[in-house]
């Protein structure tokens, strides 16, 4: 898998489980729902993913998703 796939794959994950959290615990995982989604949003626009470089860093190859 390229980082590309991992960082989807994780952030996806990331959100399902929050969401299943907030229904089930408590509402407040929402806000981690939301830091995600941010997250997101900001590496669309700047390129900077802190989860990328710690993957590059990792050795996981880099490449396209697509």
């Amino acid at each position: 898998m390229t980082i590309d796939r991992v960082v989807f794959a994780v952030a996806g994950s990331f959100i399902l489980i929050s969401l299943l959290l907030a229904h089930f615990h408590s509402e407040n995982w929402l806000w981690f729902t939301a830091f995600v989604g941010a997250n997101l949003l900001q590496s669309a626009f700047t390129g900077f993913c802190p989860m990328a470089m710690l993957l590059k860093k990792l050795g996981v190859k880099p490449g396209c998703a697509f």
